[in-house]
């Protein structure tokens, strides 16, 4: 999507309109960072053993998510999935840094940061389409470090689906390499 590229550029959609040099630089980096995107993501559908105003445990991994109950309210399954456009960009977002091309590095970042976040909502799209199929009602999405859910859960959610199919890597201080990957659970319930 360029306006959501354009917003992580700082640029307020529908009142701040880029110049032709700044679309340039856009047209170059989609061209160069659709070359270079290897989307993958790995997900996993799971009953769910035990749920509480701020818990949820599945697979005998609890995940401590701050007012889930409230949120998402007596779900009955969980999905987690791990996507991610690989490392390629990053590697190229690094060498034009070195090189001091800076409009096209923070350009093509800014398109990977799109892409992953298009390629969440189009896992989430699939979980979805998945839970209705099988008479399901889901949920909205949530990453470990948003909606005051801990970065560190991001551990226990590589327990339930790890991302390693998705050649996605976690470090003990829970940060995901390649970076421009995204975690997310969803709830489902039948209804």
């Amino acid at each position: 999507d360029p306006d959501e590229v354009l917003r992580f550029q700082g640029y307020k959609r529908g009142t701040d309109t880029p110049s032709p040099d700044v679309r340039a630089l856009f047209d170059e980096a989609l061209a160069e960072g659709t070359r270079l995107m290897a989307p993958r993501a790995v997900l996993r559908w799971l009953p769910v053993e035990r749920r509480g105003p701020d818990v949820l445990e599945a697979a005998g991994v609890v995940l401590t998510i701050p007012a889930i109950g409230e949120r998402w309210g007596a779900i009955e399954h969980l999905a987690a999935a791990v996507c991610t456009i690989g490392e390629a960009l990053e590697r190229r977002v690094a060498e034009l840094w070195e090189a001091r091309e800076l409009p096209l590095a923070s350009m093509l970042d800014s398109v990977g940061s799109g892409a992953v976040e298009s390629l969440a909502e189009y896992v989430n799209d699939v979980l979805c389409a998945q839970g209705l199929a099988a008479g399901l009602r889901v949920t909205n999405r949530i990453s470990p470090g948003y909606a005051d859910w801990d970065v560190a859960e991001q551990q226990a959610l590589f327990r339930l689906c790890h991302g390693g199919p998705a050649g996605v890597s976690l470090n003990a201080a829970s940060f995901m390499t390649p970076g421009k990957s995204i975690s997310l659970l969803v709830g489902a319930f039948f209804g």
